[in-house]
């Protein structure tokens, strides 16, 4: 019997090590063990009685300075992380480039408070005064684009160019995606695995998966296995619907700052787009149409397009965006 219970129990040791084993990719909520290209800073922000810091990356140009500065805005699934490419491209081309994780993402403070595209466009612009910065080209990719057209609407005398890289919110979602509440969404989020935001990034993002890829979903993975995961999942909701509720098409006739747009031409992207059946979803996301339909708004706004490419350009064709992006600037 003693034999049989020791057997037992290194059954169940051997059960606890290899769960442990599964979850050796666990990263806290706020990605301290994720290794940015640059060093990180934090600004402090009190917001809603919470004091709460905010991530940034400030990188000095690597050659002759010119004196101009490219701040660049994360989509909704990322961080700063994914930027390093670009940010190695403008520094070495005479840019200063900020790199904000904004609040609620990648290694900033994950609070419970109203999240909005003008408090964040308000917390980028004091980021850029306290480091004395009086002008900046704003580059955003997915939500950074919604962020970035805000910040722009705001604070055009700030803004040197509007350069978007598939923004989402080219549409207003309000009309044709179902409403579903925070809550709602929030039980939504509760269910993501590393399995469900692989096939998501396969399905969403790029037009051919590649191994340098994976990265990209360790770290979004990684978040599901920390014990703070319901804290994410309860911001991810909240800024879900600040996406849903506080679309940006109606003022791109409004943009008064020289725009760019570079648009993957195989994006398909829709937010919420899982609430669709297969019929709708053809409807919408299709950004070789929304492209060209977006530049026609924003007056003397100009479009690069890319074929074969997705939701991410300055990922999945980094050279050839890179390109574009300077001969913008």
């Amino acid at each position: 019997m003693l034999k049989r219970l020791s057997l037992s129990i290194l059954a169940i040791l051997c059960l606890v090590i290899a769960a442990q084993a599964q979850k050796t990719d666990t990263l806290s909520i706020t990605l301290e063990n994720v290794k940015y290209g640059y060093p990180v800073k934090y600004f402090p922000i009190a917001v809603e009685g919470q004091d709460v810091r905010m991530a940034y990356m400030d990188v000095a140009p690597t050659q002759m300075a010119n004196g101009r500065t490219v701040m660049l805005f994360h989509g909704k699934n990322f961080g700063g992380y994914y930027w390093t490419e670009v940010i190695k491209a403008l520094t070495s081309r005479g840019f200063r480039v900020i790199v904000p994780d904004q609040i609620g993402f990648g290694k900033s403070s994950k609070p419970f408070i109203h999240y909005s595209f003008h408090q964040m466009a308000a917390w980028n612009k004091a980021l850029l005064d306290t480091l004395g910065i009086q002008k900046a080209s704003v580059l955003g990719h997915s939500m950074g684009g919604m962020l970035a057209t805000r910040f722009a609407l705001m604070y055009p005398g700030q803004t040197e160019k509007l350069l978007l890289e598939n923004p989402i919110g080219l549409e207003d979602y309000r009309l044709f995606v179902p409403y579903v509440n925070t809550d709602q969404q929030y039980s939504t989020e509760l269910k993501a695995t590393a399995e469900s935001i692989k096939k998501y990034y396969q399905s969403s993002y790029f037009t051919v998966w590649k191994p340098e890829y994976e990265e990209l979903v360790r770290i979004a993975a990684g978040v599901t296995n920390s014990a703070d995961f319901p804290r994410w999942a309860k911001v991810a909701a909240m800024t879900y619907t600040m996406i849903y509720e506080q679309p940006v098409v109606h003022e791109f006739i409004n943009v008064r700052v020289p725009t760019v747009l570079f648009i993957g031409k195989q994006d398909k992207t829709i937010v919420g787009k899982g609430l669709l059946s297969p019929d709708q979803q053809v409807l919408y996301g299709q950004y070789r149409f929304l492209g060209k339909q977006t530049a026609a708004k924003i007056p003397g706004a100009k479009i690069i397009e890319f074929d074969g490419c997705g939701h991410i350009p300055h990922v999945e064709i980094p050279t050839e965006f890179v390109v574009a992006l300077l001969g913008s600037l």
